[in-house]
C-alpha cells in the first residue's frame, strides 16, 4: 500500500479523524481524553491512538502514568485543514457548526476563520509581507508595524517556515501560518483580542474556538482595517 493510501485510510476511520481534529489547536491530550471526543471506549482509543503515532501524524510523550498526544507538527495541521476544506461530492451543505466557529478558531498555533483571512488578505493586500520561495517573508514596512503590535518576529523567524498559506476548512481562501501566524495569534490572545473559550469533553470543534473581545474588535479595524 503506498504511503498516500495508508494516510487515506488512517483519516477515513471516523474515531481517528476525531482524534485528528481534536488534537488540530495544537493541545496534548491524554487516550482518555481522545476516547471522550472520538466516542470510544479506553482500549479502542489507545489502539486508535497507537495507529496514528505509528503513521507518524502524532507524536507521544509519556509522562509519568499518562501519554499525552498530540499533532506530529504543523505540516500535519494544514494538511488536515486543506483536506477539510475540499469540496464534497455531494452538494454542499450550509454551515453547521455555527457563526462564532466559523469567525475565529485556532488552525494548529494560528489564527483560521474569517479573521484569519482577513487578516492573510489585508498583510499581502497592504504590502505587510511579499511573496518569497516557499512562502511569504516580512517587508521593512511590515517589519515596523508588527514589531510595533508586539509581534515577536525574532521567534517567528526561528521556526521551520516563517510565513506561508495554510487553505482555510471553512473558507475556502487562506490563512496565515508558519512562525509568523504563530506570533501573531500568540499577540492577540495576550492583549486579549482573542480569547479561548471554555473547551468542551464532548464537542472536539469548541476546543479550536475563538471568541473576540470588544477591545479586539476595535484593535482590528484599527490596525488591520478588519471588522470583527
Amino acid at each position: 500500500m503506498s504511503n498516500l493510501a495508508t494516510i487515506a485510510h488512517l483519516i477515513g476511520d471516523p474515531s481517528r479523524a476525531a482524534m485528528l481534529q481534536a488534537l488540530l489547536p495544537g493541545e496534548a491530550l491524554t487516550a482518555g481524553e481522545l476516547a471522550r471526543v472520538a466516542g470510544i471506549g479506553a482500549a479502542a482509543a489507545s489502539a486508535q491512538a497507537k495507529a496514528l503515532v505509528d503513521s507518524g501524524l502524532v507524536s507521544v510523550h509519556a509522562q509519568g502514568r499518562h501519554r499525552y498526544h498530540r499533532l506530529a507538527g504543523e505540516e500535519v495541521a494544514s494538511a488536515l485543514e486543506t483536506l477539510m476544506a475540499l469540496p464534497q461530492a455531494s452538494p454542499r451543505k450550509s454551515w453547521p457548526h455555527g457563526e462564532g466557529f466559523r469567525q475565529a478558531r485556532l488552525c494548529w498555533h494560528h489564527v483560521a476563520g474569517r479573521i484569519g483571512v482577513a487578516l492573510h488578505a489585508r498583510m499581502t493586500g497592504d504590502g505587510w509581507i511579499e511573496a518569497a520561495p516557499g512562502g511569504w517573508v516580512a517587508t521593512e514596512s511590515g517589519e515596523a508595524r508588527l514589531a510595533k503590535l508586539g509581534v515577536d518576529l525574532a521567534a517567528a523567524r526561528r521556526a521551520p517556515r516563517f510565513a506561508c498559506d495554510c487553505m482555510d476548512w471553512s473558507e475556502r481562501r487562506p490563512h496565515l501560518s508558519g512562525g509568523l501566524g504563530r506570533e501573531i495569534a500568540s499577540m492577540m490572545t495576550r492583549r486579549l483580542w482573542l480569547t479561548r473559550i471554555e473547551p468542551s469533553a464532548t464537542d472536539l470543534l469548541q476546543r479550536r474556538r475563538l471568541a473576540c473581545t470588544p477591545e479586539g474588535a476595535r484593535a482590528l479595524s484599527v490596525e488591520f482595517g478588519i471588522a470583527a
